[in-house]
């Protein structure tokens, strides 16, 4: 069955940085679009940024732009998001999506991940 994990999750103090790994099994990975969303605590999940299937297309929420950047390598299955100078408010509980878009940036996610913690200290 499809499987999406999430790593890389943590601690860390504002102005600081983490990445974020999603590992995808169960699906031909390079045919999917993926993304990532956030969920803080009282909050609905909200989109942080997308990736199309060739890493050729990217798209972010405009609170991340300039300080997210997402990527993939298809030969590993994997998506990452780089998350530079973080704020408090970015602390979330992160997760990572697959699904197919017929119309770029819009994407129809099939498959979820379990959730990786960010905790960012002010």
């Amino acid at each position: 069955q499809v499987q999406l994990v999430e790593s890389g999750g943590g601690l860390v103090q504002a102005g600081g940085s983490l990445r974020l790994s999603c590992a995808a099994s169960g699906l031909t990975f390079s045919n999917y679009a993926m993304g990532w969303f956030s969920q803080a605590p009282g909050k609905e999940r909200e989109f942080v940024s997308a990736i199309s299937w060739s890493g050729g297309s990217t798209y972010y929420a405009d609170s991340m732009k300039g300080r997210f950047a997402i990527s993939r390598d298809n030969a590993k299955n994997t998506v990452y998001l780089q998350m530079n100078s973080l704020k408090p408010e970015d602390t979330a509980v992160y997760y990572c999506a697959g699904g197919t878009s017929s119309s770029w940036p819009v994407v129809k996610y099939d498959y979820w991940g379990q959730g990786t913690q960010v905790t960012v200290s002010s």
